[in-house]
């Protein structure tokens, strides 16, 4: 695995290390060697599956309250998507700045997503397929969000947004909370 620390301190673009023939490739996905040789935590807890439909579908921006807040490693198996980090630490540096990152079937990266952080993403393609970790269970009273337009972080969408639930648009903007 081959780990490149994003502009957000302690989130990682994770590019999976290809061992090829002519078969194809074999790589790793998740390592907790590998993750706590770089000081990240490398528990798994729960491996979860998202499918959209159509291009331009929006989902997020998600994460979990403390005590259950959690750490995701994002990766799309089918088609592409934009993933997008926000760092919602109050102590740090970066607090309110986002990140972003095109994930394809082809490029096989994944994100590395600290606690801390909300994280959501843009279909780029019909039929698109993505697959994540998360360090800890899913808990419906932890789960929380911020909007995806909240001028507060000024995300940069590579498309308007064709999908979204009623829920993601409802999220309060951070100032609200």
């Amino acid at each position: 695995m081959i780990f490149r620390e994003t502009t957000l301190p302690g989130a990682y673009v994770i590019e999976p290390q290809k061992i090829t023939d002519e078969r194809g490739y074999f790589a790793r996905a998740w390592c907790k060697r590998e993750l706590e040789q770089q000081g990240l935590k490398g528990e798994i807890t729960q491996s979860n599956v998202g499918f959209s439909l159509r291009k331009g579908t929006l989902r997020g921006l998600h994460f979990q309250k403390a005590p259950h807040a959690e750490v995701k490693i994002v990766r799309c198996t089918r088609g592409a998507m934009f993933d997008t980090i926000v760092d919602l630490r109050p102590e740090s540096p970066t607090y309110k700045r986002w990140f972003g990152v095109e994930l394809t079937e082809e490029n096989s990266w994944m994100i590395y997503v600290p606690d801390g952080f909300a994280q959501g993403y843009m279909t780029l393609a019909d039929n698109t397929e993505m697959n994540y970790h998360t360090s800890k269970f899913y808990n419906a009273e932890s789960a929380s969000g911020v909007r995806y337009d909240d001028p507060a972080f000024g995300i940069q969408w590579p498309l308007a947004a064709t999908v979204i639930s009623e829920q993601d648009r409802s999220w309060p903007l951070l100032g609200q909370r």
